[in-house]
């Protein structure tokens, strides 16, 4: 039987298998790991507190996912198939390990964020 999302424990759970998932993917794999050139052991603390704000309200996280994303669209842009992708991702990976309210609210948030974020970053 799947739990909710109760806390940082769960939050470690999603934000690592889902990046397993986005190092291995052959859509948006390479702009993690090529492109971006992702520290993960600095990336991964900074998107536990993210999830951890934004399902839970913990004022832990402080940066702006915005400016980053937007940067990196300068360097290489970022398509429509690209966020498609992650979304599709990320809400596997909450299928697979979680349910319940805050499973819900992180998928709903997550959709959401990745949405404003392909439109402003896209100028649609």
């Amino acid at each position: 039987m799947k739990k909710d999302i109760a806390g940082k424990r769960e939050i470690h759970l999603l934000v690592d298998a889902f990046y397993e998932k986005v190092k291995k993917d052959d859509i948006i794999g390479f702009i993690f790991t090529d492109i971006a050139r992702v520290n993960w052991e600095q990336h991964l603390p900074v998107m536990y507190d993210f999830w951890d704000n934004v399902l839970f309200q913990t004022g832990d996280y402080s940066g702006n996912p915005m400016v980053t994303h937007a940067q990196l669209h300068h360097r290489f842009p970022l398509t429509g198939e690209h966020f498609t992708r992650w979304k599709k991702l990320f809400l596997e990976t909450i299928e697979e390990h979680f349910e319940g309210p805050n499973a819900e609210l992180a998928r709903q948030r997550a959709l959401s964020i990745a949405t404003v974020m392909e439109i402003k970053i896209s100028g649609r």
